[in-house]
């Protein structure tokens, strides 16, 4: 059986993601970091909105589609630095996505909505940009977290936390607080949600 549209879609962004040459090791196994991350993308995202349309998804599993492309260092090491890096990848994203979706012959129409998704624009007014967010929340708390609280301070960690909380809706801190965490983990997020 020919595979439809979406698989298509979702095969070619993974073959670009599969390129990265960053790992991530999970059980001593070693991920093309990327790759990894939109597959965890996806799972989160399927639990979280179960219901989840089409464009959701490949917004979802190409939300970092070949980031290591524009590597942090090539922009100043501020925030400044970092929210220009931070633009530069969601269009990066977005171009990259558009393409993969004009070759398997999605329409603009589509193409723009997922452009809209990954830019991550109408955050706590669309719907659907706004279940993108929580779900990318919800992967780095559940899967990044505890090793990113590990190499910071707890002042840090509770900023970025207080950040993470703000961009979510009321469904994905439930979510959230539903995580396995550490004891110490939790006592931070219980700080920063205070």
């Amino acid at each position: 059986m020919k595979p439809t549209r979406f698989e298509t879609a979702i095969a070619l962004i993974d073959k670009a993601n599969s390129e990265d040459v960053n790992t991530y090791s999970v059980s001593g196994v070693d991920y093309p970091k990327e790759l990894l991350y939109s597959q965890r993308m996806t799972r989160k995202l399927l639990q979280f909105e179960p219901n989840a349309s089409k464009a959701l998804q490949i917004a979802a599993r190409a939300q970092h589609i070949c980031r290591w492309k524009i590597a942090r260092d090539e922009y100043p090491m501020d925030r400044v630095g970092y929210l220009k890096w931070r633009e530069t990848l969601k269009k990066m994203h977005a171009e990259l996505t558009t393409e993969i979706l004009n070759l398997v012959g999605y329409d603009k129409q589509f193409t723009d909505r997922i452009t809209l998704l990954i830019s991550k624009k109408g955050i706590k007014k669309n719907e659907e940009s706004q279940a993108l967010e929580d779900t990318v929340c919800l992967v780095f708390l559940d899967y990044y977290f505890e090793e990113f609280a590990a190499k910071h301070d707890d002042e840090k960690v509770i900023d970025i936390l207080k950040k993470t909380w703000a961009k979510m809706s009321d469904r994905g801190h439930e979510a959230a607080l539903k995580l396995n965490f550490s004891d110490k983990s939790l006592s931070l997020i219980k700080q920063a949600i205070a």
